[in-house]
């Protein structure tokens, strides 16, 4: 059975860093590209960032990019969000998601091609 386990989340200020973590088990993580998503309140579920299995290719929404890294571990089967400079319109529930879709470097945005899902940690960014 394949778990995604989303955790780190929480309330911090405007301009506080939080790294978020993904800890997935029942698969062999080093051959699934990572997505991190979020969904704020009465938005729709955006792309944050993604991570590669092969060379560690790495994509960022353009709202956060220069201020979240996405990184893994893959001995530690775990994928980080680092968030820093943290602004209030940050404020969502933040998944991770993980595909060996094989056409994933051009879909890495949409929802529809990430096989599994964690249940999401909350981050408050508070003004």
């Amino acid at each position: 059975q394949v778990q995604l386990v989303e955790s780190g989340g929480g309330l911090v200020q405007a301009g506080d860093s939080l790294r978020l973590s993904c800890a997935a088990s029942g698969l062999t993580f080093s051959n699934y590209a990572v997505g991190w998503f979020r969904q704020a309140l009465v938005k729709e579920r955006e792309f944050v960032s993604f991570i590669d299995w092969s060379d560690g290719t790495t994509y960022y929404a353009d709202s956060v990019k220069g201020r979240f890294t996405i990184s893994r571990d893959n001995p530690k089967n775990t994928a980080y969000l680092q968030m820093n400079s943290l602004k209030p319109e940050d404020t969502a529930v933040y998944y991770c998601a993980a595909t060996r879709h094989a056409s994933i470097r051009n879909f890495y945005t949409h929802r529809s091609v990430y096989k599994y899902w964690g249940q999401g940690t909350q981050v408050t960014v508070s003004s």
